[in-house]
């Protein structure tokens, strides 16, 4: 890959270079995947998926082929001593995990939708699942309790022990993951489970996707980036983020929401003026404040950087310069 040197180590590419990228792939998507990934991100422009989302996924393919044999401790017997020895338990490969993350209303979930559709179309056509770490908010109940309402979305309105133990579960082949579910229209933890049955590829969207979980405690603090083979932040301006974020709350009020909930009811009962005057106060005390603090500063952990302007369109591509890894690294 070729592309300007940038800042922090990474190689900036502008939108037209990274589209030609994709375009010198010698295996490019088809056109009927590209149609399935519009589709599944119904709020993006077809532009999007073909000039910045398709050539990411082209660079993914090759570690992706590559990821590492799955195994798991076994107890064998050696003379009269019990040894554990890593042999594997089946002739299948890690599943490969991709994490998402940047500011509310960034598009975190229309791009987690698209890169599945896309990378449902690759070699073999894997299995592509769709994590949003949402599903380990506190029930509100719990939050209400703790005094974390005004502080949903920040790292300690997690079950950050939950979600590290469902990424290693993942990762170590489980036949089934047990996900709790989130619902944006009730505001809170709903009724079911999503079943993760082993796939070959899982996509994890969400705020803190890359921040430092707790699981480890003390100088073994575990990150839920320690879990990822790659990683993807999507960058906007502040005030770009805050007109998304208060056009999506307003959308909220007037779309018939799919599983009604106290909070859609209660935001439709809202008149035009008072729900912009909750979208401005909540972006302004609540979430600019935690983009700030816990969301911004992992932007420089990521492999890959999409900077989106007023229009949602992805102007510039920023890569770390160590992505895509090498033959030793990727193995």
């Amino acid at each position: 890959m070729h592309g300007s040197d940038g800042d922090g180590g990474f190689q900036v590419f502008t939108r037209e270079e990274w589209a030609a990228l994709g375009r010198r792939s010698p295996n490019p998507p088809s056109q009927s995947d590209l149609g399935l990934a519009v589709a599944a991100g119904a709020a993006m422009a077809s532009g999007e998926v073909a000039d910045v989302y398709g050539p990411l996924c082209q660079i993914l393919a090759r570690p992706i082929a590559v990821r590492p044999i799955a195994v798991r401790p076994i107890a064998v017997r050696v003379g009269a001593a019990e040894v554990v020895q890593p042999l594997p338990e089946r002739a299948r490969r890690q599943p490969f995990v991709l994490g998402i993350t940047g500011s509310v209303a960034g598009g975190k979930s229309t791009a987690a939708r698209v890169l599945q559709a896309l990378l449902r179309g690759g070699a073999g056509r894997p299995k592509v699942d769709v994590l949003a770490t949402d599903n380990f908010l506190h029930p509100n109940r719990e939050l209400q309790a703790r005094g974390l309402m005004e502080r949903k979305g920040f790292p300690e309105s997690y079950d950050q022990g939950r979600l590290i133990a469902a990424l290693a579960a993942i990762r170590a082949g489980e036949p089934e993951v047990r996900i709790p579910v989130y619902s944006h229209e009730s505001y809170d933890i709903v009724a079911g489970e999503q079943v993760i049955r082993r796939p070959d590829i899982v996509v994890v969207e969400g705020l803190n996707a890359l921040q430092a979980g707790t699981g480890g405690g003390g100088r073994h603090q575990v990150s839920f980036q320690d879990f990822f083979d790659f990683s993807l932040y999507l960058d906007a301006a502040e005030e770009d983020v805050a007109l998304w974020f208060g056009e999506r709350l307003l959308a909220l009020r007037t779309n018939r929401p799919l599983r009604p909930g106290a909070f859609s009811q209660w935001l439709a009962g809202l008149s035009e003026a008072e729900a912009r005057s909750i979208a401005e106060s909540t972006w302004s005390g609540i979430n600019l404040v935690n983009l700030r603090e816990n969301v911004a500063p992992t932007r420089d952990l990521a492999d890959v950087v999409l900077e989106k302007g007023r229009d949602h369109r992805v102007g510039r591509v920023l890569v770390r310069r160590t992505w895509p890894p090498g033959p030793d690294e990727a193995s």
